[in-house]
């Protein structure tokens, strides 16, 4: 059963996964052409195994985004982060994605979950763009380990409106978009 407002995911061959093959196979083509069968298997091997890390995540977060979908009130969701929430909805969004401890998996299925929890796509998007751009985990671990402060703090600040700016921008071609209908 689908969640609330979640779109249905029963067409599972897309285009994007058609294009994605084809790139696989085409690659993998180009490494056998070039590097031999015995490099083909390694490297194919070595993928596999990353594969199989990586699966249980994905899979973990495909489940927990569905469940957001049905566990999270959609009423306050859509007052925190929904169409009318403003850039303070936004903010809010872009310091979660900030946040956010975990990789793709984790934040492309809590945004996932959310948007089908209510928030809107410009929410989604600074999110999102938070988690990218200001990911306090990154800079707190890496950035700061590497790089003077001062360039830190620099490179925070500019990147800081972005996310704000780029949901504002969705919101505004949402508008656009149901004017034109």
């Amino acid at each position: 059963m689908t969640p609330p407002g979640q779109p249905s995911h029963r067409k599972m061959i897309d285009g994007g996964l058609i294009t994605l093959f084809i790139i696989l196979l085409l690659s993998g083509g180009a490494v056998w052409i070039k590097f031999g069968p015995d490099v083909f298997w390694q490297t194919l091997l070595a993928d596999l195994g990353f594969v199989a890390v990586l699966l249980p995540k994905v899979a973990g977060g495909v489940v927990l985004a569905v469940a957001l979908g049905y566990v999270l009130p959609r009423e306050r969701i859509m007052a925190l982060a929904g169409p009318e929430s403003g850039v303070t909805g936004l903010a809010v969004a872009m310091l979660a994605g900030a946040i956010f401890p975990g990789g793709p998996a984790v934040t492309f299925s809590l945004t996932a979950g959310l948007l089908a929890s209510g928030a809107d796509l410009a929410a989604g998007v600074a999110m999102v763009s938070g988690w990218v751009l200001l990911s306090a985990n990154r800079t707190l671990i890496w950035e700061l380990s590497f790089l003077p402060a001062h360039f830190v703090l620099v490179r925070v600040l500019l990147t800081l409106p972005i996310p704000i700016l780029l949901g504002l921008a969705v919101r505004h071609l949402a508008r656009r978009r149901v004017a034109a209908e």
